[in-house]
Formats: structure tokens, sequence, C-alpha cells
């Protein structure tokens, strides 16, 4: 499982990289748990990071505004990013969301085809009335995008694991991989939440606070904290797990 870990700017490259992360993730927490960051800030990322590590970057808890969304994702495309995530915040409907990631995709792959999309639903989406979670591996499919993300949008108010059993994960998880479709997991996760990750075979688990010294929004991410959250999923224990 590669560990991707979001960062707010350029400052952050540098400890994700040195404490192992699979995947650097620019995003503005500012702004939400998809907050999208400003290109400079997404380009100077890229530049930052060693071109072995790949970078994505978020564009935002979106509205159902598919000609925005889809100039957005073109503008992180054109960053150098190698993932470009959007979060369906703002769709309630299967088809809406079919419609915006359809021209997200056209958008985004006429500018350079090799640049992966990640749809993205909220575990929590019963709170603000957004695309139900576990209906996000069909309409990927019917999107044609490359792969799904589970998140929460509301912080502090719960976690993936509080908000979807592990036997509704399991499934989310094994749906992705039946149709080949790139599967992280996110929300909330924390260093004793990485057994119930791993046990769920997802390709990739993805931290912000877990990462940090200080909290979300104001703290900056931790080389030591990144290192730590490595070697857990290399030996497949977290702390407090029995041995």
């Amino acid at each position: 499982m590669k560990l991707l870990v979001s960062i707010a700017d350029e400052i952050e490259t540098t400890a994700a990289v040195e404490g192992g992360a699979d995947i650097i993730d620019v995003k503005n927490p500012k702004e939400g748990a998809l907050g999208a960051n400003f290109p400079h800030v997404i380009r100077n990322v890229r530049k930052a990071t060693p071109q072995r590590i790949p970078v994505s970057a978020a564009i935002g808890d979106v509205p159902n505004l598919p000609g925005m969304i889809s100039l957005a994702a073109l503008g992180a495309a054109s960053c150098g990013v190698q993932y470009v995530k959007a979060g369906l915040f703002g769709v309630q409907y299967e088809n809406d969301a079919v419609y915006l990631l359809r021209e997200v995709c056209r958008a985004v792959r006429n500018y350079n085809p090799r640049v992966r999309i990640i749809a993205t639903a909220y575990a929590d989406a019963h709170k603000f009335n957004a695309l139900p979670p576990l209906d996000l591996p069909k309409v990927a499919i019917r999107a044609g995008v490359d792969g799904c993300l589970l998140d929460t949008a509301a912080k502090g108010e719960g976690t993936l694991l509080t908000n979807l059993s592990e036997n509704q994960l399991k499934n989310f998880v094994s749906e992705c991989s039946d149709n080949k479709l790139i599967c992280a997991l996110a929300g909330s996760l924390m260093p004793t939440d990485i057994d119930t990750i791993l046990g769920l075979n997802a390709d990739i688990i993805g931290v912000r606070t877990a990462a940090c010294r200080g909290s979300r929004i104001k703290g900056v991410i931790d080389a030591d904290k990144v290192r730590t959250l490595k070697r857990l999923i290399g030996a497949g224990t977290s702390p407090g797990s029995a041995p």
C-alpha cells in the first residue's frame, strides 16, 4: 500500500519526501477537505519533488458546475502533476456525477492523456446530501476515470472508519479492484487505523493530520511522523496492535 501525504505548500515537500511519502498531494486545507491550492504552489511542489515521486493536486470540494470544474482540472494538469482529484461535494445524483467527471476527463486527457483522474466521494455525504459514497465505483466506471478516493468532509466530526463499516469498505475496495480502478482511502486516519486499512487491501492511504506537527490547517508536515507511518505500513502493525 502506498502512502499519500497531503501538503499545503512547497516548504512541506522536503519533510514529506524525507519521511518516505510515495505520493505528494497538494491541497489547501483552509478551503476544505480537498481544497484547491494555487497554480504557482502546485508548480513549485512539482519542481521540489524528485521526478520519481508522483504529485497529485486536489481541485476542490466541487459544486455541480462541470464547465468550471473542467477548467480547474485542466489548470491542475498543466502544472505537471500525475493525478488530479475532484471531490464530488456539490453533486448529489449519479448522472450528474458521471457528466461532470466525463467532462473533467475530456479536458485533462486532451491536454495530457497520462494524467490520472481520481474521483472523490465523502464517507459523511449524508450530512450535506452529496453522492452516496458507495455509489462512487459505478460512477467512476461510467465516467471513465482512473480511480476512486473516499474521504470525509466534516473534519473533526468522525473519520472514514466511524462513518462506514469495515464490511462496506471491503466491498468498496473489491469493486474498485474488480474494475481495475485505483482505490485510495483517507478521512482523518491515524497511525492506529493502519492495520484496519491494510486489511482492506486498498492501493493508497491518504493522510495529513497524522503526518503533521500540530493541526491539519495550522500544523506542518513532520518527517519523523511520515517515517513512522511508512514503517507501520511496511510492518503491517500500528500502535496498540496485538503482537
